[in-house]
């Protein structure tokens, strides 16, 4: 078992480091892309800078929820955990973003000549490009809600302690 002191450090640690996953994410999310897509002279640009820091964000992800997983399992000794079943979410979200979303996205991008937004609005390319982009959206937010979760448990052992 942990010490009351070991257990605080560890949560403490916990929280700093949930923090600054989502802190990034929030960043990212919004301030990088939508500033990208304001002043970059085209869509495809924006999107290309957007496409190199996503993965980063979604690297960090995955470490950040098993780090967060094992510190909430040393700090309350036990196995399962809010702390760690949150860490773990974390961890697969962003995994499936860039293991298996990210790798659809450029597949349907190469088989397109040109900008996807030159495509008509029912071509199936495009159509898939937007509906694989919103995956995309909705792992990295089930990632940082459920960091946000780990960050409030270790936040509640905290004032436990």
């Amino acid at each position: 078992m942990t010490s009351p002191r070991a257990s605080r450090a560890l949560r403490a640690t916990e929280l700093a480091l949930a923090a600054a996953w989502i802190g990034a994410g929030i960043l990212f999310a919004a301030v990088l892309a939508p500033a990208a897509f304001a002043v970059l002279p085209t869509r495809t640009l924006a999107g290309a800078l957007v496409g190199r820091v996503l993965p980063a964000l979604f690297w960090w992800g995955i470490a950040t929820g098993v780090v967060l997983a094992i510190l909430a399992m040393r700090s309350r000794g036990r196995l399962v955990t809010v702390g760690t079943v949150a860490g773990l979410v974390t961890a697969v979200s962003c995994a499936v973003g860039q293991l298996v979303v990210a790798p659809r996205i450029e597949r349907v991008r190469a088989s397109i000549p040109g900008a996807v937004d030159d495509l008509p609005p029912a071509d199936s390319r495009r159509v898939e490009f937007g509906r694989l982009h919103g995956a995309s959206v909705l792992w990295l937010g089930v990632g940082m809600l459920a960091a946000a979760v780990g960050a409030g448990s270790a936040v509640a052992g905290i004032r436990r302690d």
